[in-house]
């Protein structure tokens, strides 16, 4: 015979579906999807960075046109995996969900895709 845990009161029943944190050393999917696409992110930024301070420097093959368009794909991915993981978080920032991470991924793609905008300009007006 089995017996089924029935709340007795609402509230108990709102506890019931509340998101439970995270411990603090445990990678959720949440976090390991921030941490990847703040980094995708972050290398859209130094790649921009950089073709931007050498547009016919050490990462461009032609004019600056390769960093340009690596920052500008980087940044893209890095703003739509940090979309993702701000659209599925299920509590707010600090309960180990990704969100914060996320949040940090989104402006850093921002960021990339700025700058490799600029480069990709930059890059067609030279050359």
């Amino acid at each position: 015979m089995s017996v089924q845990f029935v709340p007795a009161t609402p509230a108990d029943a709102h506890a019931l579906v509340q998101p439970v944190a995270a411990s603090v050393y445990a990678m959720s999917a949440g976090r390991i999807g921030a941490i990847v696409a703040a980094l995708v992110a972050l290398t859209g930024v130094v790649v921009g960075g950089l073709a931007l301070a050498r547009p016919a420097g050490r990462i461009g093959i032609r004019s600056g046109r390769l960093g340009a368009d690596v920052a500008l794909m980087a940044g893209l991915i890095g703003m739509a995996i940090g979309g993702l993981v701000v659209a599925t978080s299920d509590g707010g920032v600090g309960t180990g969900n990704g969100l914060g991470g996320a949040i940090v991924a989104l402006l850093l793609g921002l960021i990339g895709t700025a700058l490799g905008g600029l480069a990709l300009a930059r890059s067609r007006r030279t050359g």
